[in-house]
């Protein structure tokens, strides 16, 4: 049986005890097509995170996004079909293997499972059963989720995709859970191009600040992009988690610095915070020069921020 929440060490102050990592589809697939799934970017990022099972032994669980073969299974469904979305069971199913060959090539055990049979609309929204989530982590599996359809109340189903998987997960007996979610770009955009600078906050009670910036929907993305995430992880904050929009980088040193406190992130990491917690100085937005000609990135003062003091448990995603 897993360890009551109760019984659990405690973990340093600013740390999660579980941090979902979410690796977008953009980074492994191309989402304009149908059935594409780059094998060399998932070994990459499989061996990323299986460094962190090794490092943080029960704590990390792992959702994939759908990528190409989860938005072709979900273009162009019958609306009068109420099962018409079963076939992303079996498309997320074939990503999740995927991912899961990869993570045991790389050394650690992990088990893939099925958010249509975890998990259920209720009145209250979507319901899930997390018993064998916990007994994974407590025997240090790493659990592999991803977007799939689940049952509503009146029988049929219903598309529930990746960026909102992770709420299954901000419960109390897994808290406090970081949600981090790396995609093609730094953040939330503020400027014109895919490089930064970015929003460094965002207060999930009102995500407006992001909604202004958000770029538009590309025709065959299904998931409303960028303004799906922003909206799914506000959802997820409003509950209690910490979320992170970060760029991933299959060639990073480490991935270590997703468990550190947010203000101990390497420099050269900009990222989205989107957590009830303001952060006391914001993050650091950019490396690269400012919209105005600036030299780097600025705090919320406009001074440059402060190098983050450092622990040897972190080592730099670059290094």
């Amino acid at each position: 049986m897993s360890t009551p929440a109760a019984a659990r060490p405690s973990v340093p102050a600013g740390e999660p005890r579980t941090l979902v990592v979410k690796v977008g589809g953009s980074l492994v697939s191309d989402k304009r097509t149908d059935d594409h799934l780059d094998a060399a970017a998932v070994r990459a990022y499989a061996a990323l995170v299986a460094d962190l099972v090794r490092t943080f032994p029960g704590r990390t669980v792992f959702v994939a996004g759908g990528g190409a073969l989860g938005h072709g299974a979900v273009r162009g469904l019958d609306a009068a079909d109420g099962f018409a979305a079963l076939g992303l069971t079996r498309a997320t199913f074939a990503v999740k293997w995927a991912w899961t060959a990869a993570f045991r090539e790389a050394g650690i055990r992990a088990l893939p499972l099925q958010v249509t049979a975890m998990c259920a609309d209720q009145p209250s929204g979507a319901v899930a059963d997390l018993t064998v989530v916990r007994r994974l982590l407590a025997e240090g599996v790493l659990p592999v989720l991803s977007g799939d359809c689940i049952l509503t109340a009146d029988g049929g189903l219903r598309i529930h995709g990746s960026d909102h998987v992770p709420g299954m997960l901000v419960d109390g007996s897994l808290a406090p859970v970081r949600i981090v979610t790396l995609t093609d770009v730094p953040g939330i955009l503020t400027g014109t191009g895919p490089g930064g600078p970015v929003l460094p906050w965002v207060d999930p009670d009102d995500p407006s600040s992001a909604h202004a910036l958000v770029w538009e929907t590309a025709p065959w993305d299904t998931s409303d992009a960028m303004r799906g995430k922003v909206d799914a992880l506000a959802a997820h904050a409003r509950r209690g988690a910490e979320c992170v929009i970060t760029r991933g980088d299959r060639a990073s040193a480490s991935l270590h610095h997703l468990f550190a406190p947010m203000d101990q992130w390497p420099a050269d990491v900009p990222h989205t915070l989107i957590s009830r917690t303001r952060p006391a100085a914001l993050s650091r937005t950019s490396s690269a020069p400012s919209p105005t000609g600036g030299a780097g990135a600025t705090g919320a003062d406009g001074t440059a921020p402060s190098p983050p003091p450092s622990d040897p448990r972190f080592t730099s995603a670059r290094s």
